[in-house]
């Protein structure tokens, strides 16, 4: 055989060998590409995403479009092959596996925390909105979570209210660990709790008052590195009660990322005119019960997946402009929003065409 035949043969088997290996070897990544994005105001699998009841509402025109991400499951290996091609796409990001499964959690597990995020952003876009409007809601602080086998399991449950802790009343559930850990372990700590059952049967009832309990418990040591602290075993948090009822409907979507476009829905629902102007407005991010937003993942997925759905604006986190800006889809505006008051002021020059001054993202925030 001629060396050149021979060269080329070797050559040839060497790149098949190449390609094969990198279709059978699995590499430590995974995908993220854009997501469905959905209009707050509109309806979704034949029903209003946004639906209240016992208050009066108000038509609504435009687009103000939640955004998402996919991201590949758990337990999908990805080779070499499908990595490089995400890496040269435009609109997939390739990121380690352990930024989206982080610990070994399973796909299951992570649905299930994304779910609960998702439930706790809906109840926070709810009280953003109607505290912007100046609708009041009562608020009280809740046990959320009893961690099993600690000293707390089987003397509180999810959902009691906390009233007080030794006495000092509980206004917010951060003051929960801080009366707690005043103790060192192995003291009696004293809870003054209204049981979750108690409460509802009280609501029921149109009660105002329902029958408090003390719960008196023994701390244990905390497990964390460092210095030891008394601990229960309890997170506290906050339940609100709503003055009439406000539903989500959204299924398959978890996180806590569209509470901003939740929040805005929700004010534009219930208040006279159109925060659009007839505009399509997408955008994301965290919110709490203050009307602050907060970064989210997957920013420059979110602006792709919203601008090939036909927005011409996005409501950016602040703390995600940098990263977005790098990368901005031709014919979308990034708008810069710290807080909801932010978000309306922005709303406000898009409806009227007056966007000069509009706070907008660049590369350096």
């Amino acid at each position: 055989m001629p060396r050149r035949t021979a060269t080329m043969l070797a050559s040839t088997l060497m790149l098949i060998a190449l390609l094969c290996a990198g279709v059978l070897i699995p590499v430590p990544y995974s995908e993220m590409s854009p997501g469905p994005t959905v209009n707050t105001l509109g309806d979704h699998d034949g029903e209003p995403v946004l639906q209240v009841s016992g208050h009066k509402t108000y038509a609504t025109s435009g687009h103000l479009n939640m955004t998402t991400v996919r991201v590949t499951s758990a337990d999908y290996k990805m080779n070499l092959v499908e990595a490089v091609y995400g890496w040269l796409a435009h609109d997939t990001k390739v990121v380690p596996h352990d930024t989206l499964y982080p610990d070994g959690k399973t796909e299951e597990q992570s649905t299930q925390e994304n779910a609960e995020e998702f439930s706790q952003s809906q109840e926070s876009a709810k009280v953003a909105a109607l505290k912007e409007i100046g609708v009041p809601v009562k608020s009280r602080v809740i046990v959320s979570t009893v961690i099993k086998n600690s000293p707390a399991e089987g003397r509180l449950h999810a959902g009691d209210v906390i009233k007080a802790v030794d006495g000092t009343a509980v206004k917010q559930p951060s003051d929960v660990a801080k009366l707690v850990t005043r103790h060192k372990p192995g003291q009696d700590v004293v809870f003054t709790v209204v049981p979750a059952k108690e409460q509802a049967a009280a609501e029921k009832a149109n009660k105002t008052a329902p029958r408090t309990q003390d719960v008196t418990i023994t701390t244990a040591t905390s497990s964390d590195s460092g210095a030891k602290r008394a601990i229960v075993g309890i997170s506290a948090g906050t339940d609100h009660t709503f003055p009439f009822t406000i539903d989500i409907k959204l299924a398959d979507v978890g996180g806590p990322s569209a509470g901003l476009m939740f929040a805005l829905g929700i004010y534009d629902k219930l208040t006279p005119g159109s925060l659009t102007g007839g505009k399509f407005v997408a955008g994301t991010g965290t919110i709490d019960d203050e009307g602050t937003v907060g970064p989210i993942g997957g920013i420059e997925m979110k602006t792709v997946g919203a601008r090939n759905k036909g927005a011409q604006y996005f409501l950016t986190p602040a703390d995600n402009c940098a990263a977005a800006a790098k990368d901005t889809p031709s014919g979308l505006t990034l708008v810069k929003v710290k807080t909801i008051d932010d978000a309306l002021g922005a709303l406000k020059d898009i409806r009227s065409g007056d966007t000069a001054a509009m706070p907008k993202c660049t590369t350096k925030g």
